[in-house]
C-alpha cells in the first residue's frame, strides 16, 4: 500500500512540472507588450533622454516623448507631434513612416527632430527595458534613450491652463497641507478653499481681486469662475491636468517646469 501511494505521489509530481513550465512560457510569450515578464514595453508614456547617432549622442529637449501599443505609436519629437503604425513581438518593435505636424519651434533644436525621427521612423528596433528605463536600437545601431515619464502631482504644481488660454496668465496651485487652492484667473488673482477625494476636487467660494482687463481675459476669467463654489471631476496625464465641474465646464492646464 505504502509503495503504491509513492507510486502516485511521483507521478503527480512528474506531472505538474511540465504544467508549471507551459505556464511560466505563456505568461512570458503571451504577446502582452513586455519585453520581459516584469516591466511592460507598451501602454507606458516614454520621456525621451537622447539620441545617438554616427557616434554622436544629442540630448532631447523637454517634451520629446514616445507611447507604443499594438498597432500604434505616437508622441513628440519635441515641437512636432508624430503618430506611426507599429507592431510589437518579444523584444522586436517594428515602426511604420511617421506622420508628423510641421511646425517651426523657435525654442526647440528642429536638428533633434530629424535625428529622432530618422531613428524610429520605418525602422524595426530592438527594445531592452531595464526598470524605468527604455532602449530602442535600430539596425544602423542608432540608439534612442528613453525614461518612464511620471504625473506631475496634483500639489505643488502650478497649472498653466490652455483651455481656456487667457494669454497663457491663468494658472493654479493646489495646497495640500492648507486645503487651499490659490492662482491667477488671467486678470484677477483668487484663493479658495479646496478638498480633493477619490477623483474629485471640490473647491469653495472664490475670494478675487477687483480688477478689470480686456474683454477676452474677462471671459475666460468668468469659464475658471465656474470651477469654484462646486465639485469638479479631475484627471491628471503626465502634465496635463482636465477639471470638469457638475455645470459642465471643461478645462485643461499643463505643469509648469
Amino acid at each position: 500500500m505504502d509503495r503504491q501511494k509513492q507510486r502516485m505521489t511521483l507521478t503527480a509530481a512528474a506531472m505538474l512540472v511540465p504544467l508549471m513550465a507551459a505556464c511560466g512560457s505563456e505568461t512570458a510569450d503571451g504577446g502582452s507588450g513586455s519585453v520581459d515578464a516584469g516591466k511592460p514595453l507598451t501602454g507606458v508614456r516614454w520621456s525621451v533622454d537622447s539620441v545617438t547617432a554616427d557616434g554622436r549622442t544629442q540630448q532631447a529637449p523637454s517634451g520629446a516623448h514616445v507611447t507604443i501599443d499594438e498597432g500604434r505609436a505616437e508622441g513628440s519629437y519635441g515641437c512636432n507631434d508624430f503618430s506611426a503604425e507599429a507592431t510589437v513581438e518579444g523584444d522586436r518593435v517594428r515602426l511604420g513612416k511617421t506622420r508628423s505636424t510641421q511646425m517651426a519651434c523657435e525654442d526647440k533644436p528642429m536638428a533633434f527632430e530629424t535625428r529622432l525621427a530618422r531613428a524610429l521612423s520605418g525602422q524595426e528596433l530592438k527594445a531592452k527595458v531595464d526598470g524605468d528605463r527604455l532602449t530602442l536600437t535600430n539596425t544602423r545601431g542608432d540608439t534612442v534613450r528613453l525614461t518612464e515619464a511620471r504625473d506631475a502631482p496634483l500639489a505643488g504644481t502650478e497649472w498653466t491652463f490652455t483651455t481656456p488660454k487667457a494669454d497663457g496668465r491663468a494658472h493654479l496651485t493646489f495646497d495640500e497641507k492648507k486645503g487651499t487652492v490659490s492662482g491667477n484667473l488671467g486678470c484677477n488673482k483668487v484663493n479658495a478653499r479646496a478638498t480633493v477625494r477619490d477623483g474629485h476636487i471640490t473647491l469653495g467660494p472664490p475670494a478675487t481681486t477687483r480688477m478689470m482687463c480686456e474683454d477676452s481675459l474677462m471671459a475666460d476669467e468668468k469659464t475658471l469662475l465656474r470651477l469654484f463654489d462646486g465639485k469638479s471631476t479631475y484627471r491628471v496625464d503626465h502634465q496635463t491636468l482636465t477639471l470638469t465641474s457638475e455645470n459642465g465646464t471643461r478645462v485643461q492646464a499643463v505643469a509648469e517646469r
